[in-house]
């Protein structure tokens, strides 16, 4: 019933690929899933990233993994884009795009790399599959991000069930109905949708904020459950610190810290 995917590129996929940081990221979700999916995108060396990839499957930790340069035309012509029409944000797209296109299952649950889930003792995404079956204008659910319990029932305007609702979309985490998603939805444009950061152009995230909008689809947020940005560091000796500071066992201290 539903796929996890999470995506790597060059900054990250050391982070992810190595150690057992990506087994327990998909074990922390307290969820037995259908499909597990890695997404590769942008990386300066394909063969030994996907050399890692296929270690995960030998480990049984995914099932699968796809490169997004082997689907790039195939997506764009399917949904009706160009890499102009991202402004700039294209890169920061193109992995959510391949997994929802390639996705088989009727849900899709992405993780972005450096979102880690904490606090899933009962799982939310049996929950949320419930009311999502139940109500079509519901097409999103997610955990709370970093802890904040508070923000997230500040920017709901209602509640059900064991969590908040309303409008609001972030690709860090997404449970999705695939063929929602899968639909040419990604050409609306929306004033609120401009908070989004700049540098991003015209982003997945961003172009979904619209369309929801636009068209009264709402998210569930889990009042109880959440997830931890980790925000791996860009530069070369920061990222050889915290890939030895996040191996085995070492990622639970990290997370109490970040949380």
């Amino acid at each position: 019933m539903v796929t996890f995917e999470t995506k790597v590129w060059e900054k990250d996929w050391e982070y992810v690929l190595k150690g057992d940081y990506l087994a327990k990221m998909i074990a922390a979700c307290n969820y037995n899933f259908t499909k597990k999916h890695v997404i590769i995108n942008n990386v300066k060396n394909r063969i030994l990233v996907e050399k890692l990839c296929e270690q995960k499957i030998k480990e049984g930790t995914i099932d699968n993994y796809f490169v997004v340069d082997d689907y790039e035309s195939e997506v764009l012509n399917h949904f009706d884009l160009t890499i102009d029409s991202f402004k700039g944000g294209y890169y920061y797209s193109s992995a959510e795009l391949v997994g929802i296109y390639i996705c088989e299952t009727e849900y899709l649950l992405h993780f972005s790399s450096d979102s880690f889930p904490v606090n899933n003792k009962v799982s939310w995404i049996d929950s949320a599959l419930n009311i999502m079956n139940l109500n079509p204008h519901i097409i999103v659910a997610n955990p709370t991000w970093n802890n904040k319990f508070e923000e997230a029932k500040f920017e709901s305007f209602d509640e059900i069930n064991d969590f908040y609702l309303g409008y609001g979309f972030s690709d860090q985490v997404y449970l999705i109905k695939q063929k929602d998603f899968f639909k040419r939805i990604y050409d609306e444009k929306n004033r609120a949708s401009d908070r989004y950061p700049k540098y991003g152009g015209e982003l997945f995230e961003k172009r979904v904020d619209s369309f929801m909008r636009n068209n009264e689809k709402l998210r569930i947020t889990h009042k109880g459950s959440s997830y931890i940005s980790i925000n791996f560091p860009k530069d070369w000796f920061s990222r050889k610190i915290l890939r030895k500071y996040i191996s085995g066992h070492r990622i639970n201290k990290m997370l109490s810290v970040k949380g």
